[in-house]
């Protein structure tokens, strides 16, 4: 059976002039290189459209067969940061005692991180993002999703940058395993946690690593 191919023209396609295209590349780099990771969070409330607006921003990430196999769940009870916060230092606190190796620890040290996780809690909010592997039909039918941690990890990645644009921070985390994300939240067998972000406000005064980012002949090359 030929399945029946469905286009329509692309009427919001913008091309600029070639001056004005290197004046918006050249800031939107610059803002870009403004967005730190910050660990300490203010306690203020996010209006909840400016979340919602960037989730919805994520998903329009590029992703395999158009699958979007990607789920959000948008953390604000602080009953469950807590819980959250509870099992991710169980992990960490494990992490840093008994898997890590010295390299990696040795790695972490600029950064004054160790297993207290307490912008768990203090974040007003904490958005687990999960992959599915796999969707399910109305009729309860498996069907598979293709090229699932790219096209989440794009998704993700605009994410962050929606929520740098709307004017707050954030911070990805990653406690492994992350399991118990299933449990406290809820989720379905065919998602997988992929990561833990972390958005809010900076807390007044708050202090980031001295760190530089590689130049461009470093990160690329052009034949």
């Amino acid at each position: 059976m030929t399945v029946q191919k469905q286009f329509v023209p692309h009427t919001e396609y913008t091309e600029y002039p070639a001056n004005q295209m290197k004046k918006r590349a050249r800031l939107f780099y610059e803002d870009l290189k403004r967005r730190r990771t910050v660990r300490e969070f203010s306690n203020r409330d996010i209006p909840r459209e400016v979340i919602e607006d960037c989730l919805l921003a994520a998903g329009t990430a590029p992703n395999g067969a158009n699958m979007q196999p990607w789920h959000f769940v948008v953390v604000q009870n602080p009953k469950i940061k807590t819980k959250i916060r509870v099992e991710a230092e169980k992990e960490e606190k494990e992490f840093y005692e008994r898997r890590a190796s010295e390299e990696w620890l040795k790695a972490l040290e600029p950064l004054g991180t160790d297993e207290s996780k307490p912008f768990l809690e203090d974040a007003p909010c904490l958005i687990a993002i999960f992959a599915k592997s796999y969707g399910i039909t109305e009729n309860g039918d498996k069907v598979r999703n293709y090229y699932v941690k790219e096209s989440v990890g794009i998704a993700t990645g605009m994410l962050i940058t929606a929520i740098h644009n709307a004017g707050l921070v954030s911070l990805t985390h990653t406690p492994s395993p992350m399991g118990f994300l299933n449990d406290i939240l809820d989720r379905p067998d065919n998602e997988r946690p992929f990561l833990l972000l972390v958005a809010g406000y900076p807390k007044e005064g708050v202090k980031v690593p001295d760190i530089t980012k590689k130049p461009l002949e470093e990160i690329a090359t052009f034949m």
